[in-house]
């Protein structure tokens, strides 16, 4: 049982980055990227799909007051920024979560969220893919060109539906050939720029980077202006003017769809062996870059939801989608332009990030040895890049994009708890000058007093009233007793957080991070749980059938 958990030390890990950087890279990654290259990495990541397709089903559940669920996941991340902050100082090496919790739980926690960050990049990317077609798409129309139905949606919707793409596609043995050309069309030209190196893909993203928050903040500009503060109170289904027309339940529905949109400032320490300065710049990078994505999410969805009624933004294009409503065309063509480039930013920093994950997990002998080749002549990880283009490509022919959000936010959630609680277990270090220091505050009396607050503010408000005699009620919905289920556990948790932040004087900002990414979790719904521990359990089958037999540790003790 020990061999599961077996750690590798951080002293070793930067021996190992040492030795690579005293060969000058002959065979490893340049150090091209400075702060402003990963801060607008960073951006360019967050600030996509979310911004442009997402956050429409998130305002559909939540309406106006789905604000504050951005805000909630702006704290959450904004904690576990400074969690990856700290360990990016401590290990600026390639692997993101993964390599720190190598460093701090043990192997099979590591290989778990290794498993976990392939349903973030490649699968996330899968979305992605689906969002900038739709975009494409809708920028073809504007130019009177028209794509036939059967290449620009994917297989399960033309089936689910039975309609026009169904119904014209062409058959082959009995098999209707359906499937999103321009979500395959853009993986493809990701997956080669990304295979031809770093610094060509970083000159494109902050090209991108500049032209997406430009039109931004034109959609907030033009938008304001079509703006009904009505639209900021819809009636709810009792008749009443509300900010929350679903209640808090409906905010926290969209936590699949608000997450999604800030999983990527965490691909910034997939960067580390590729920066000038790691240490000091990994983590300025990463929380530039959320503090300026935040800010900008709130704004949009309040522009978003004061021009047009909430139910109404349930659309894949939704930027575009309520200035067609006001008949503002010009408007429409630059958002679909922009959320082209804003897409293709995400797609380029996130196939960048998952091969270096690979190939930090087949140095520790993980995955077979062919994952760490570097290309001799564009020093990017080129065999790894590949089987990224390929994992993200060939679902994109049989899934769909609700599929893909669920599946993607979840799995991101659980590695952002683990790496803030992994900063819990390594012991703390005095303060380097030209590092990044997560500030120290002593949790030991604070973090229990603020739970118990927080259950009794609850209590007091009747939230708790009638909880627990009906979670066993057997003819409770399958999603309202997912949610309370995960919300004791949640309350559990707490507990024991509250008796080790006592007992050990554990710090309180990554404290933060675990319990309000845990409470991102109880928002989940049964169906995420289902595919998450399917995905679970086929990680741990790799795990024991390759991965712990192979592993650098096991070899070596050998």
């Amino acid at each position: 049982m020990s061999s599961l958990f077996r750690k590798k030390s951080i002293s070793s890990v930067m021996q190992n980055l040492d030795v690579a950087d005293d060969i000058n890279h002959s065979s490893g990654l340049h150090r091209t990227l400075s702060v402003r290259d990963l801060t607008f990495f960073g951006v360019a990541a967050i600030i996509g799909a979310g911004a442009f397709s997402s956050i429409g089903s998130a305002a559909a559940s939540g309406g106006p007051g789905v604000i504050v669920l951005f805000m909630i996941c702006g704290i959450a991340c904004g904690f576990t920024a400074m969690c990856y902050a700290e360990f990016a100082s401590r290990i600026p090496v390639a692997g993101s979560a993964y390599t720190y919790a190598y460093t701090s739980f043990g192997e099979i926690v590591a290989w778990i969220i290794g498993w976990a960050l392939l349903m973030e990049y490649s699968i996330g990317n899968i979305y992605v893919a689906f969002a900038w077609s739709d975009y494409f798409e809708n920028l073809l129309n504007l130019m009177h060109i028209h794509l036939p139905s059967w290449l620009t949606q994917n297989y399960r919707s033309a089936h689910a539906e039975m309609g026009d793409a169904w119904n014209n596609a062409p058959v082959i043995g009995g098999l209707h050939i359906i499937f999103d050309f321009p979500a395959l069309l853009i993986n493809f030209l990701i997956t080669w720029l990304v295979y031809v190196g770093v610094k060509e893909s970083r000159n494109i993203s902050n090209i991108m980077v500049i032209i997406k928050l430009s039109i931004i903040v034109l959609v907030i500009v033009v938008g304001i202006f079509y703006l009904d503060i009505d639209n900021w109170t819809p009636i709810n289904d009792e008749g009443v003017e509300s900010f929350f027309p679903n209640g808090f339940k409906g905010v926290m529905a969209g936590v699949a769809a608000v997450f999604f949109a800030y999983i990527g400032f965490d691909a910034v320490s997939t960067m580390a062996e590729e920066a000038k300065n790691p240490q000091r710049d990994l983590p300025r990078g990463m929380i530039y870059s959320l503090v300026i994505c935040t800010i900008v999410y709130i704004i949009v969805s309040l522009v978003l939801t004061g021009m047009a009624h909430y139910k109404s933004l349930a659309v894949g294009d939704p930027l575009a989608e309520v200035f067609k409503m006001h008949d503002v065309g010009w408007m429409e063509a630059l958002i679909s332009v922009s959320a082209v480039a804003a897409m293709t930013s995400v797609l380029l920093v996130f196939q960048m990030g998952q091969p270096r994950i690979w190939m930090s997990m087949s140095r520790d002998g993980l995955l077979p040895k062919k994952f760490q080749t570097i290309h001799p002549k564009f020093k990017t990880p080129s065999f790894a890049t590949i089987v990224t283009g390929l994992v993200v490509g060939i679902p994109i022919l049989f899934t769909d994009e609700s599929f893909v959000l669920d599946f993607t936010s979840i799995a991101t959630l659980f590695a952002f708890v683990l790496v803030c609680g992994g900063i819990l277990l390594i012991p703390r270090r005095e303060k380097e000058a030209g590092k990044f220091h997560m500030p120290y505050v002593n949790a030991k009396f604070i973090y229990p007093i603020t739970i118990v607050g927080a259950a009794l503010i609850l209590m007091l408000n009747g939230a708790t009233k009638n909880y627990f005699p009906d979670l066993f009620n057997i003819n409770l919905q399958a999603e309202e007793a997912t949610y309370k289920i995960s919300t004791l556990i949640f309350w559990g948790l707490c507990i024991v957080l509250s008796f080790f932040a006592f007992k050990r004087n554990w710090s309180l900002i990554p404290l933060l991070g675990v319990t309000t990414c845990s409470y991102l979790l109880t928002g989940m719904t049964a169906k995420n749980w289902l595919w998450f521990f399917i995905w679970f359990g086929l990680g741990l089958i790799v795990y024991f059938l390759y991965s712990r037999k192979n592993s650098r540790l096991n070899t070596e003790k050998a």
